[in-house]
């Protein structure tokens, strides 16, 4: 399978992450900060308690106005190196039946180099909740490599304002062998603005790693 056909596939996968498919509100602001810690799945390999991995994450988005929303991702690119990548998203299609389609348009460097990231979200609201994917492109500008990334995510309300969250998260880096993950969570408000994300994550193909996630969203 060619990787242009592959990155295809993706964007045609039923979900979201952060916004999604649908846009901030006018002037709203929405931060995100994550740690993840991760250790061998296979225990007797262990030589200690301390993690054999761990990366940080902040995410930013910003609502300029109804058809565009500014966007800060650093941390961890799909090769697994740093990133630092600005973006814009505007929507395709806002609508209040059906589902929802933005395009997200980025630019930044990655591990040093520079890099364009293109990708596209498609989202459905459901009764107590959503489902959506989200789907991008890290496409090298000197090196022509090319990583592409799918993560398809179910969402439900809770009750006293609980998410429930079940990801899938896949990848295929350039050079590399695709990989797929399965990532639930759970978000607990701590005041009006403030949430906390606990969870844990668990490699299923090309990933032989476990670990957990802490995290906290702030909106303003």
């Amino acid at each position: 399978m060619s990787r242009a056909l592959a990155f295809l596939l993706c964007l045609l996968l039923p979900g979201a992450a952060m916004a999604g498919a649908w846009q901030r509100e006018t002037g709203s602001v929405f931060v995100a900060t994550t740690v993840r810690l991760g250790w061998p799945q296979d225990i007797m390999t262990w030589t200690s308690m301390e993690p054999t991995s761990q990366y940080n994450t902040v995410y930013l988005e910003y609502g300029l106005s109804p058809r565009l929303t500014l966007g800060l991702d650093l941390g961890r690119a799909v090769s697994g190196a740093s990133k630092a990548v600005g973006f814009v998203q505007i929507p395709l299609r806002q609508a209040e039946r059906g589902p929802q389609m933005a395009l997200q348009l980025g630019a930044g460097q990655i591990e040093n180099e520079p890099v364009l990231r293109p990708g596209l979200s498609v989202g459905w609201s459901l009764e107590r909740g959503w489902l959506g994917i989200d789907s991008l492109a890290e496409i090298g500008v000197s090196n022509s490599r090319v990583d592409l990334k799918s993560d398809i995510t179910w969402g439900r309300s809770l009750q006293k304002g609980r998410l429930l969250i079940l990801q899938v998260q896949t990848g295929l880096p350039a050079n590399e062998d695709a990989f797929v993950r399965f990532a639930p969570s759970l978000v607990t408000p701590l005041t009006k603005r403030l949430k906390l994300e606990t969870g844990v994550g668990i490699g299923l193909v090309g990933d032989r790693d476990m670990g957990v996630t802490m995290g906290l969203w702030a909106e303003f």
